[in-house]
């Protein structure tokens, strides 16, 4: 019997390590789902947002923001979670196939070696502005966005706590 703690972990991979899985994935005709973030204090947006980028294709990979990368982006105070907690997180969900976790403020390089079918980011991107779509569009991939449901947001939750 598979232990379940294991499953989990084994969803959590190392750059380096993607490519077998990947020519698996090709070799299989799979459609190759990408998204990004860093996903801090998991909320039902994000599970709504990671469901309906997995709906795009027959398989979900996530480039998760290392600790490193999100205090560059969102200051010192963050993260909340450590990358590894993050990630296993992120890994528990079924809709989720695999975790990578990078160290650059943006997920191009993980794009590149990736070569996703679909790019999938919230709608507070425009297409055109994504990191990585012109990678998946010169591939005859597809850019899509989703939109957020209100008032579901890591920052919210952060104000939240600390006017308690």
């Amino acid at each position: 019997m598979i232990d379940k703690f294991d499953l989990i972990k084994s969803k959590i991979l190392l750059q380096e390590d993607i490519a077998e899985k990947l020519a698996f994935l090709n070799f299989k005709k799979k459609k190759i789902v990408f998204t990004n973030g860093c996903f801090d204090i998991i909320h039902r947006g994000h599970v709504e947002y990671l469901a309906k980028a997995a709906n795009h294709g027959d398989v979900l990979i996530v480039g998760l923001n290392s600790d490193k990368s999100i205090k560059k982006i969102k200051g010192e105070n963050r993260p909340i979670q450590d990358e590894y907690s993050r990630a296993l997180i992120l890994a528990s969900m079924s809709f989720v196939k695999f975790v990578i976790i990078f160290d650059e403020e943006t997920p191009y390089h993980l794009i590149q070696l990736i070569q996703p079918h679909i790019l999938v980011k919230g709608s507070d991107y425009k297409p055109e502005n994504i990191v990585g779509s012109e990678i998946v569009l010169g591939k005859g991939g597809k850019v899509a966005t989703i939109d957020f449901i209100e008032g579901f947001s890591t920052s919210s939750i952060i104000n939240k706590l600390q006017n308690k």
